[in-house]
């Protein structure tokens, strides 16, 4: 079944719902067993158990996604940034090393730079672009490479098959931050990845009002994340699943646009005389090129680029007088956004040098005409201000 039909058909059984399309909300937290053989039997990581595990609509989303992922099982939880956290602390103990890409989302820096050190597991950043020879940096005690595939904010493609290569001939799991793509445009586990891990907050919602992270798993390596993310996490809200299963029937046609719209948006953006750099992997001349044609099916929304130097006042000029880009720290939704990022401040392997502004921006589902004059008219705001 191609993806565009099984991303309208997975995690959905009417027949057991009389008839019902989607899968009704289940409000639930106490769950009775109609013997005692019935209540002995019962196991929280199989069917329904404690509303804390999860109920019928729970089951359904974490259906869908992981077959969409191509994985055996998922774990949708309260935001992407828990699905990170919870995700980590069950694969890793006192005297454990992790080894992280230097491209990371800045919360997973802060969280293994912190939270992880303070439990003695100590975290080593390593160069996206470093491909196979990150079996120099795999020590004995090194059990996690965690990998984002492109970085949220400079958009480095990383070659996950030689990552994963490599960690497993060290016995370690690789884990990827596979939001960008969703799991419709990057296959993780088909690239040796075992567990994906993915803010449903984003493109899966897809309308901006949804917190939730999705974990989905190889079948070697479920029992044991499941059972330390339950630990520490609960599953995600029974309205939540529900939203992101909504948002996942349209997941297909959605993104498409947001990959033609964007692409539009950078190509027109490369012409402009105040950009120093477009930074979106599925452009011909872009770093990552390659690697995205191997490996990727797709691009989303979401790229980058560089201002030429300008004032604080002129950048303002610019971002204050926007009236279809708005400024917030998220993305994914159908409305765009654009805002400035700090990406030198977060780096430690590899230094991100550049003299311009570097922005974020994710394309909408607007009309790209809309959007490309809003833009040209916020340049021209900077460019007079920078005058």
């Amino acid at each position: 079944m191609n993806d565009a039909t099984l991303v309208t058909m997975a995690g959905r059984e009417p027949e057991r719902h009389a008839g019902v399309v989607n899968p009704p909300v289940y409000h639930a937290s106490t769950i009775l067993f109609p013997t005692l053989d019935a209540l002995e039997a019962a196991r929280p990581d199989r069917g329904v158990y404690y509303g804390r595990y999860g109920t019928p609509t729970t089951f359904a989303l974490e259906e869908a996604v992981a077959r969409l992922e191509g994985g055996d099982r998922a774990i949708a939880v309260g935001s992407g940034k828990t699905a990170i956290t919870a995700t980590l602390l069950s694969l890793l103990k006192s005297g454990d090393h992790l080894l992280v890409t230097d491209s990371v989302y800045a919360p997973t820096r802060h969280f293994c730079s912190a939270t992880l050190a303070r439990f003695g597991i100590e975290t080593s950043y390593y160069d996206p672009l470093i491909g196979g020879r990150i079996a120099e940096l795999i020590r004995p005690n090194t059990k996690v490479v965690f990998t984002e595939s492109p970085g949220s904010l400079t958009f480095e493609v990383q070659d996950i098959p030689a990552i994963a290569e490599a960690a497993h001939a060290r016995g370690a799991l690789v884990v990827m931050d596979n939001t960008w793509a969703s799991p419709l445009y990057f296959k993780p586990f088909r690239h040796g990845v075992d567990i994906s891990i993915q803010a449903a907050t984003k493109y899966i919602g897809g309308h901006s009002d949804l917190m939730m992270g999705i974990v989905t798993c190889t079948e070697a390596a479920y029992e044991r994340v499941w059972r330390g993310v339950m630990e520490v996490a609960t599953v995600a809200a029974p309205d939540d699943c529900y939203l992101a299963l909504r948002g996942l029937r349209t997941l297909s046609a959605r993104l498409e646009r947001h990959q033609r719209s964007a692409i539009e948006v950078a190509e027109w953006l490369r012409g402009r005389p105040e950009i120093a750099g477009v930074l979106h992997p599925a452009l011909p001349g872009d770093p990552g090129h390659a690697l995205w044609r191997r490996d990727f099916l797709g691009a989303s929304g979401l790229f980058g680029f560089v201002l030429k130097p300008c004032p604080r006042t002129a950048l303002a000029a610019m971002l204050d007088g926007m009236e279809l880009f708005g400024m917030g720290y998220s993305w994914g939704g159908y409305e765009s956004l654009l805002i400035p990022t700090h990406p030198e401040t977060c780096r430690t392997a590899v230094p991100w040098r550049t003299d311009g502004v570097p922005m974020r921006i994710h394309v909408g589902l607007e009309d790209t005409k809309d959007l490309i004059a809003d833009l040209e008219a916020g340049l021209n705001r900077l460019r007079r201000a920078a005058a």
